[in-house]
């Protein structure tokens, strides 16, 4: 089945530090000052809560941040009706938010827990699409690309690289601007 391209989607894709949030942060900037920011992380150990508070600090205050990983078509539909864009950073959290909160030991998984959790991934992903796509607003999605090193020698992993490409190419389907941030250059490569 292909994804229907929508003319307000954009996807922000790249390594580690690559300069991707900045990029986006940037982009949504464009639009004015209305502007959703969805934070997907959880902020679960000291490490995490750093990388928060530096990505709080570097957006607007006056945005309106929404901290959720699921279910963000309940209230974005609502929510985007007197906005001017949204900004959800990352796809990536989501993603390992989802995942472990499907499985939480990964060690013990068996085939119908790896299908459950892809499961409940693409419902959250497809969820999400459709409230951008009947938004009307400009939609601006952070992810990762994961898959362009080794194969990882574990199974959790193998299994969130794999999810993060699928999902990442249905994002790709779904949007009408694609950039690639390398070392702090953004490349639209659609």
């Amino acid at each position: 089945m292909e994804t229907e391209v929508s003319g307000n989607i954009m996807l922000i894709t790249g390594g580690a530090r690559s300069g991707k949030s900045t990029f986006a942060e940037n982009l949504a900037k464009e639009y004015g000052d209305d502007i959703i920011y969805v934070a997907t992380a959880i902020a679960f150990d000291d490490e995490m809560k750093l990388r928060i508070k530096k990505h709080r600090e570097q957006r607007p205050a006056y945005w309106e941040t929404v901290e959720a990983y699921k279910d963000l078509d309940i209230f974005l539909e609502e929510k985007c009706r007197n906005k001017k864009a949204v900004l959800l950073d990352c796809i990536t959290v989501m993603i390992t938010n989802i995942m472990f909160e499907v499985c939480p030991d990964f060690d013990k998984m068996y085939q119908e827990d790896i299908i459950a959790v892809e499961e409940a991934v693409n419902i959250q992903i497809e969820r999400l699409l459709a409230v951008a796509r009947r938004s009307g607003i400009p939609f601006i999605l952070v992810t990762n690309e994961i898959g362009m090193g080794i194969v990882p020698d574990n199974k959790s992993a193998r299994l969130f690289r794999d999810i993060q490409g699928r999902v990442n190419q249905k994002l790709v389907s779904a949007a009408k601007a694609v950039y690639l941030c390398v070392s702090g250059i953004p490349v639209k490569i659609k």
